[in-house]
């Protein structure tokens, strides 16, 4: 079976006066149709970076980058907006909703954009609308809505271009712990019923809640493996430390 995502031996670097950043060295990560996966990582660990890259935002310095299995790594920024368009689903901590715009005008708004007739454009949000539960607050406006409820109108927006890859940045961080976990399990849910889910956070009880975690420290993968795994979410140095404490004296 052929990888919905494959990056290989992917570097981003940045120029800072006389120096190089290496934002993410040497990268090489595999990600099947189906999967729930977080990527995980501190400040500064190149967690972002490869968001921008998965989402088609950024171009590697080096190396390849694959999405269902076309060479998006070179591609001049209008290519790259026209697979972004059909490909991906993005889910943001600012919900970025209109206020001005009813719930399904949102929904509708990327499919306005992508040149999708009037009719396709109202089934598809009220389809995508009542996967998030929210058919029936279609005709509001955003600011009518809890905090939760617009999360899950942005998700909604996400889901009616049918896209191939979910991918969520930090989709909880504006949210207090409950309504945040709602969300969550929505993913959770979507999920199971299919969906591929990128999550991208710095919070391990947000990324724990994937089956699968690929933790970046310093620009490279030190972890990539079951999210349950302890070692899933602690560093290298952390997990040796653990085990050292853990030896009879």
């Amino acid at each position: 079976m052929e990888h919905l995502i494959e990056l290989r031996d992917v570097y981003k670097i940045y120029r800072m006066g006389e120096e190089s950043v290496h934002a993410l060295d040497g990268v090489s990560l595999a990600i099947d149709p189906g999967e729930f996966v977080a990527i995980v990582g501190s400040s500064g660990s190149g967690k972002s970076t490869a968001m921008n890259i998965i989402g088609c935002l950024d171009v590697p310095t080096s190396g390849t980058y694959h999405l269902g299995g076309i060479d998006v790594s070179t591609m001049e920024d209008d290519q790259q907006a026209e697979i972004r368009n059909k490909m991906l689903g993005f889910i943001f901590q600012q919900y970025n909703l209109i206020p001005k715009l009813t719930v399904q005008e949102n929904v509708e708004l990327p499919l306005l954009y992508a040149g999708v007739d009037a009719a396709q454009r109202h089934e598809r949000a009220l389809r995508a609308l009542g996967r998030v539960g929210l058919a029936e607050k279609r005709k509001n406006l955003p600011s009518q809505l809890s905090g939760g409820q617009q999360q899950r109108v942005s998700i909604a927006r996400a889901l009616a271009g049918n896209p191939s890859v979910i991918l969520a940045d930090e989709p909880t961080g504006a949210l207090d712990s409950r309504t945040g976990r709602e969300v969550l399990t929505f993913l959770q849910q979507l999920n199971a019923e299919g969906d591929t889910v990128v999550l991208i956070t710095h919070d391990n009880s947000i990324a724990v809640k994937a089956k699968r975690i690929i933790r970046l420290q310093d620009g490279k993968i030190i972890y990539d493996g079951n999210a349950h795994d302890p070692r899933a979410v602690v560093s290298a140095e952390e997990y040796q430390e653990i085990l050292g404490e853990g030896e009879p004296t």
